[in-house]
């Protein structure tokens, strides 16, 4: 039998702005990646986001991001290997805070947007984030997004690291995403094939026709997506006629 994470960026609202359905997606995921207040979130939308995934048995991890809330963390910093990884302990550290208000843990760090995109092309930068996260719980997990981070990840001593496929965007045949500037409704049915084919088989489809190796162990699932329920209730009721489990990233590294 197959098992695979399902984990979902959440928690990005700040003050009166919503940001996404966290509420509706968070029964449906194992792991919820939540932002830790640099690029979205604040510590009232922190607090809440952690009850929620407490409540519903869902691993947390933090999404840090640069220091960017007007660009939702998007846009490039000039920062050195040393501020990113200070950024990320900082926010590691306000989560790790609420989640033991709940009686809960961290259990994993996926970096944002323009901070995800400088550890991709940076390996010094990718090391100093991964180090700092080993100093602050050497039991934490990192999710990596990409190929390039994840080799990074591999050569860090005792860092446990996973890698994370996507279902509801498309992939170029290099294996980088196709990001659209607008979020637009996914076929419900296509991006549960898409599931079933990276956690039994480690392949899809990309744009062009050809089929590409995404050796995953967890799928983001973007929640703000116009109809993210429907999406992970096909995923969900695929899931019944396969030999494919859900686990949390604990369970797959």
């Amino acid at each position: 039998m197959a098992t695979i994470d399902i984990n979902c960026d959440m928690g990005e609202s700040f003050g009166n702005w919503e940001m996404g359905n966290d509420e509706a997606v968070m029964p449906y995921i194992t792991s919820a990646n939540i932002a830790g207040g640099y690029h979205a979130g604040d510590p009232h939308v922190m607090r809440e986001t952690v009850e929620l995934a407490a409540e519903h048995d869902v691993g947390i991890g933090v999404h840090p991001g640069l220091p960017d809330k007007m660009g939702f963390g998007r846009r490039k910093i000039d920062a050195s290997p040393e501020e990113v990884r200070d950024y990320v302990v900082y926010q590691l550290g306000a989560l790790t805070a609420f989640a033991r208000r709940h009686g809960a843990t961290v259990q994993h760090v996926k970096p944002h947007g323009a901070m995800y995109s400088m550890l991709s092309e940076s390996p010094d930068h990718a090391r100093a984030v991964m180090e700092g996260m080993l100093e602050v719980d050497d039991d934490l997990i990192y999710l990596a997004t990409d190929m390039n981070i994840y080799e990074v990840a591999q050569d860090v001593d005792g860092l446990r690291a996973v890698f994370e496929g996507y279902v509801d965007l498309d992939y170029r045949a290099d294996r980088s995403l196709i990001v659209e500037q607008t979020l637009e409704d996914r076929d419900p049915e296509l991006v549960a094939d898409r599931f079933v084919s990276i956690a039994t088989d480690g392949v899809v489809e990309a744009a062009n026709g050809e089929e590409i190796s995404i050796p995953a162990d967890s799928i983001c699932i973007h929640g703000d997506n116009p109809n993210a329920v429907a999406v992970l209730e096909a995923i969900h009721d695929r899931l019944e006629d396969t030999d494919i489990e859900l686990a949390s990233l604990p369970e797959v590294v």
